[in-house]
């Protein structure tokens, strides 16, 4: 859903502490007032670009819910809705000319979950345009129309730049909240990076962009790894074909998560982990372990206890309590190795 134009910046104080998580510019929600003010509230979150109208519904509630984040001179809104439609038609004269970013989103299955997203699309405020909205939940990066890639008043995205920005927007709804301060600027940098690339192609924009455009397909990559995991022929050349990138560019990609391999068998470990723990699953361990691919139960042991710490057996025995084990798939660290080159 598109947002209001940026906040002014703020520049952090001298005391700012860069290892401090990072924090949403604003967050709000409908739920704060009474129920047949809460669609007069929702449309009051994009006064000056859009008019929201009413679509007729059975309940006078509308609850939802904005987070906007700043990234320098960009801004990412995620917004959750009802399952109400409701129209929305650009002012014609709306307070800000920029670019915007939208993604639609389903209410479910869960982000990031063989996730069936809409169909992404740039728009300009400053361009006459109205809908009826389908989706719940929708996405938005807001882009100022002075940077240098976005000087024509048309542009057209391609197939192919929508995968890597969809895929790109994804990855970064998800990592925001589990970044810090200090990856702030650097984010919005790559972000930029990533939309010259894909908006206004050429060598010199890919070039600069290497690192977002790895993020995007690692994103791409690790949904898929979720969706076919129990698929026998899961395996880096398969990967490499259903992706479309090279056997080196997919092992670079894998590389700061130990390798494409390893991220397939951790995977794989962590399915079996969880059913081992899960009270209700009275399977068999090797039963388990054989639906993720260990056929042999010594070695299937031996890779659990290296990445677990303990045997197939304690873990069920101790219901894994007190374990933690940190997610290869974190995509906060998926960001920082890709983006910033930190470790």
């Amino acid at each position: 859903m598109f947002d209001q134009p940026p906040p002014p910046m703020v520049e952090p104080s001298e005391n700012a502490n860069g290892d401090e998580r990072l924090q949403c510019t604003i967050e709000r929600d409908t739920s704060s007032v009474r129920p047949a003010e809460q669609f007069d509230l929702f449309r009051s979150w994009h006064a000056g670009i859009a008019e929201i109208l009413p679509v007729p519904a059975e309940s006078p509630s509308f609850p939802a819910h904005q987070t906007v984040w700043t990234l320098g001179n960009l801004t990412f809104t995620h917004v959750k809705a009802p399952d109400a439609p409701y129209g929305w038609r650009h002012l014609d004269k709306p307070m800000t000319d920029n670019w915007c970013l939208h993604l639609p989103l389903p209410k479910s299955p869960p982000l990031g979950e063989n996730l069936e997203v809409g169909d992404l699309g740039l728009r300009s405020f400053t361009d006459p345009f109205e809908c009826v909205s389908e989706k719940t939940d929708h996405l938005a990066l807001c882009i100022p129309r002075n940077l240098h890639f976005l000087q024509s008043s048309r542009i057209e995205v391609q197939e192919t730049s929508k995968r890597f920005l969809t895929d790109y927007l994804l990855l970064l709804h998800r990592s925001l909240p589990d970044l810090r301060n200090a990856d702030a600027p650097h984010i919005a940098a790559a972000t930029t990076s990533l939309l010259a690339a894909c908006l206004a192609p050429s060598p010199d924009h890919s070039a600069e962009a290497q690192r977002p455009i790895e993020a995007s397909i690692m994103n791409r990559a690790s949904r898929t790894v979720a969706k076919h995991l129990a698929n026998p022929n899961l395996a880096p050349d398969w990967l490499c074909r259903e992706l479309g990138v090279s056997r080196s560019s997919l092992y670079r990609i894998f590389e700061p998560v130990g390798g494409v391999s390893t991220y397939i068998r951790r995977e794989r470990l962590r399915k079996t982990r969880d059913a081992l723990v899960d009270s209700a699953d009275g399977r068999s361990i090797s039963t388990i372990a054989e639906q993720w691919g260990f056929t042999d139960p010594s070695t299937y042991s031996r890779m659990f206890r290296k990445e677990f710490g303990l045997s197939p057996s304690e873990a069920r025995a101790e219901g894994w309590l007190n374990v933690e084990c940190a997610r290869p798939t974190d995509e906060a660290h998926v960001l920082r190795n890709l983006m910033l080159g930190s470790s």
